[in-house]
């Protein structure tokens, strides 16, 4: 059995959706990536692999380049049914790019289906030292696949009993799909609280 894809084409996407400028007042740019290379910027991303069931019990296998390719200015996650499971690609900037406060704005299109997950999220630096949820997690979007026009945004922690603890909110959009168009999922976060936005609308606040 052989797979022959067209290198050419790979999946097409339209630009249409919510956009947001590249710099803000008070604000300096310190790091972005448009997708522009014929490659993932290897310098930025590498790729995180795992087996079925690794993770948060996903069914698909994470592999190492096989699901995500730069095309035309974008970066595409592709989710394939093969060899009887799922193939997936879950891409990390650790070790390479690391932030602490500022604003974060990723402009994506979400997948559409059952069963899908879709995620834009943090890790604290510490994650391989003291492991999670010790080193906190800022999920920046999530969306599940049942609910389709909503996004979650969530930080999850180590109380002070050495216990898990989170806060989330989400927002739906009035009428259509997170699918429909391009959206722009943001986080503002200073030494005083995180707050979240969709399409620079705030949805929740955590001090």
């Amino acid at each position: 059995t052989a797979t022959i894809r067209n290198e050419d084409s790979f999946i097409p996407t339209s630009d249409v959706g919510y956009s947001t400028p590249t710099s803000y007042p008070n604000y300096t740019l310190v790091w972005s990536d448009e997708f522009n290379g014929a490659s993932l910027n290897t310098a930025d991303w590498t790729y995180e692999t795992g087996s079925h069931g690794w993770g948060n019990n996903e069914l698909q296998n994470y592999t190492s380049g096989d699901n995500a390719y730069t095309a035309n200015g974008k970066l595409v996650i592709e989710a394939k049914s093969e060899g009887g499971g799922y193939t997936s690609s879950r891409i990390i900037t650790r070790g390479n790019q690391s932030f602490k406060y500022g604003r974060i704005d990723i402009r994506a299109k979400l997948p559409q289906g059952q069963g899908i997950w879709p995620a834009l999220w943090m890790l604290g630096d510490d994650f391989n030292t003291v492991g999670w949820p010790a080193c906190g997690e800022i999920d920046i979007m999530e969306m599940v696949g049942h609910e389709a026009n909503k996004t979650h945004g969530t930080v999850h922690w180590s109380d002070a009993n050495g216990n898990h603890a989170d806060s989330g909110g989400h927002k739906a959009l009035s009428s259509g799909i997170l699918a429909d168009e391009y959206h722009v999922y943001s986080i503002i976060w200073t030494d005083q609280k995180i707050t979240w936005y969709l399409d620079d609308v705030a949805f929740h606040v955590i001090n």
